[in-house]
């Protein structure tokens, strides 16, 4: 079954900023929810050494049809070089939701 909507993660370093990507992603109908986990530990390779840093994880609720636009947003505004940008498809959800998600990204 073909879905119309995803959620987006990307996890940045700086509380502020995600709270700004947050924001810009709401303002601009990118997206219908952003909610900020705080305080996760991400261990990753980056130019060949380990790093491990505390992050903040912005899961992002939005519609397929947003992701480009999205994307290209989060790059701008993230501080990362290559920043996490990752999407899932929802296969199911409360029609509810799922009609006010389609909603408020119009």
């Amino acid at each position: 079954m073909e879905t119309e909507f995803i959620i987006v993660y990307t996890t940045i370093e700086n509380y502020f900023n995600a709270h700004q990507i947050a924001k810009v992603l709401i303002t601009e109908k990118l997206a219908g929810c952003c909610s900020i986990i705080q305080n996760i530990t991400s261990v990753f390779e980056w130019e060949g050494k380990v790093e491990e840093r505390k992050e903040n994880l912005l899961v992002i609720k939005t519609t397929k049809d947003k992701f480009e636009s999205l994307k290209k947003r989060i790059k701008e505004l993230h501080t990362d070089q290559v920043p996490e940008i990752i999407a899932l498809e929802i296969q199911d959800g409360l029609p509810e939701y799922l009609n006010w998600l389609r909603e408020v990204t119009k």
